[in-house]
């Protein structure tokens, strides 16, 4: 779609050109759903696609994914082999239904800004404990857990000016075992419930629920819940007038089928 706003598009080569920002401004990393929609509010676009930010970088300390690297990038990537949850990476890439072009313009960052509750790269990076570096307008950053930078659908934990540099995951969560569920209304429709089950050597156990709600949710526990146990956690964690609700899934479906796959995922992970 045409932006016919737009008085002003600027493409920076360094981090330290980024222009000051000004009311009527909109960062543009693969602009997916920002050329989806008419932006009468936007008189000036930022492409950060010049600043040629690393997709993805590997170290002993973990996995750190650039914001504007692409979601096509991010499923090719190759992780090391004792980074047990590796196929997650893929799984929930997957899970972003849309065309090449889409796949080869998403960003990792764009997905958790629009933030979406059926976004999957946010249900990716809560699960491996994510964290959003930040850029501060004016120079300096800082860090907020993935699981608190969605607030809501399209609200996020941003100030006007900052900019989602990067998201980081330790090693230690890529080492868990994972297990992935997804449903939908239709085989080609968007999630109607999103979950991930993750289990540490010691024994811990987390499930994030995403897509289901209006922004990610996560029980945690020492070891691995009994039924009942994880029932009741999901209940206390998200109350009644809690599930997301729009054509995508009634919220009385959401919850039982939320109910569904997690039981499913202990079973999986207790084996």
């Amino acid at each position: 779609m045409d932006l016919d706003t737009i008085t002003s598009v600027l493409q920076p080569r360094r981090t330290n050109d980024l222009p000051a920002w000004r009311e009527g401004d909109a960062w543009l990393a693969g602009g997916t759903w920002l050329f989806s929609e008419p932006q009468p509010a936007l008189a000036r676009l930022i492409d950060l696609s010049g600043l040629d930010w690393p997709a993805a970088e590997i170290s002993d300390t973990g996995l750190s994914l650039s914001a504007t690297g692409t979601i096509a990038a991010l499923d090719r990537l190759a992780l090391p082999r004792d980074w047990v949850a590796a196929p997650l990476v893929g799984q929930c890439c997957r899970a972003l239904l849309g065309s090449f072009k889409i796949w080869n313009r998403a960003t990792v960052g764009g997905n958790l800004c629009t933030a979406l509750p059926a976004g999957p790269m946010i249900a990716l990076a809560v699960a491996l404990d994510g964290t959003c570096v930040i850029l501060r307008p004016g120079g300096g950053e800082r860090h907020v857990p993935v699981l608190d930078f969605v607030l809501g659908p399209q609200r996020t934990a941003l100030i006007p000016g900052e900019i989602l540099r990067r998201i980081d995951m330790p090693a230690a969560a890529l080492q868990r075992r994972t297990a992935f569920r997804r449903i939908s209304l239709s085989p080609g429709g968007r999630s109607g419930a999103l979950l991930i089950g993750t289990r540490g050597r010691a024994g811990g156990f987390a499930l994030t629920v995403t897509a289901a709600t209006p922004r990610p949710v996560q029980c945690s526990f020492a070891d691995l819940p009994d039924a009942a146990a994880l029932r009741a956690a999901i209940e206390a964690a998200i109350p009644e007038g809690g599930w997301y609700d729009d054509v995508h899934g009634a919220p009385d479906w959401r919850r039982h089928v939320t109910g569904l796959l997690a039981e499913e995922i202990r079973e999986e992970l207790a084996r």
